[in-house]
């Protein structure tokens, strides 16, 4: 899935584990779909996504802090805009 690949080549990579760790699932409730992209690259016993560690920043040992980087929003952006432009015309072109 595009989503998947962009984030992946989006995702900073040291060892390739959090780049090469995205996946998608279709999530319904009701009448509802969602798309939601997840990251299995955890750290901490499986309770910390290194994507979000490394999208927001974190704290080390020491004391230190390593800043975040935006890189998850500018990779899906353009995918949120392709699927908005993908309905606006199905929703016109009737």
């Amino acid at each position: 899935m595009m989503g998947v690949a962009v984030l992946s080549s989006a995702t900073p990579v040291e060892t390739g584990l959090t780049a090469g760790s995205w996946y998608y699932e279709i999530v319904r409730k009701g009448k509802t779909y969602s798309i939601v992209w997840r990251n299995s690259h955890t750290v901490g016993g499986g309770n910390l996504p290194i994507a979000i560690l490394l999208h927001y920043g974190h704290g080390t040992r020491n004391g230190g802090y390593v800043q975040g980087r935006d890189f998850i929003n500018p990779a899906v952006q353009p995918i949120f805009d392709q699927i908005a432009a993908d309905v606006w015309r199905v929703v016109t072109s009737s």
